[in-house]
């Protein structure tokens, strides 16, 4: 899928770990609240339905902000490879007032050393992506994949 440079935010690392145990750190729900969020964020109370239509909730204490609850919807599950997820609707379709207006597409891709991590963010219009940049997409997504390798490392 090509990117769309002015809706679409990009982000692909190297993770050493192989990618059934990225994939276990990305859809368990006790291991994805270890790493979802750059620490100091802490992510709890997640549900995560791993099928067309399920939920996938989050509740985010971030320091200085209070709290902040996410419910999105699974839109695709491959296993090992590819999720995908939409804040635009909540679990069963149901349009969603709330979020950041994104639908996220992680790709998982074995190579020689590990897995390829890609992680998109695809927004409604290009005012959103801009906000979600300066939120600071590339630090925060970026240090939470570090903190998915190290975890799905240990597994």
């Amino acid at each position: 899928m090509p990117q769309d440079p002015q809706t679409d935010l990009d982000l692909r690392v190297h993770l050493a770990a192989p990618p059934d145990k990225v994939w276990r750190a990305l859809t368990e729900p006790a291991l994805l609240e270890q790493w979802f969020a750059p620490k100091p964020v802490v992510t709890r109370d997640v549900v995560l339905e791993l099928w067309p239509g399920g939920s996938f909730k989050t509740t985010m204490d971030v320091p200085g902000h209070g709290t902040v609850h996410g419910h999105g919807c699974v839109l695709e599950v491959v296993p090992n490879h590819r999720l995908v997820w939409t804040d635009l609707m909540q679990g069963g379709y149901r349009p969603n007032s709330g979020g950041l207006g994104f639908t996220a597409l992680v790709t998982l891709s074995p190579d020689a050393t590990g897995t390829v991590y890609h992680a998109r963010a695809m927004h409604r219009t290009a005012d959103q992506c801009a906000q979600h940049q300066a939120m600071g997409f590339h630090d925060g997504w970026g240090k939470a994949a570090q903190q998915l390798d190290e975890l799905a490392g240990q597994l």
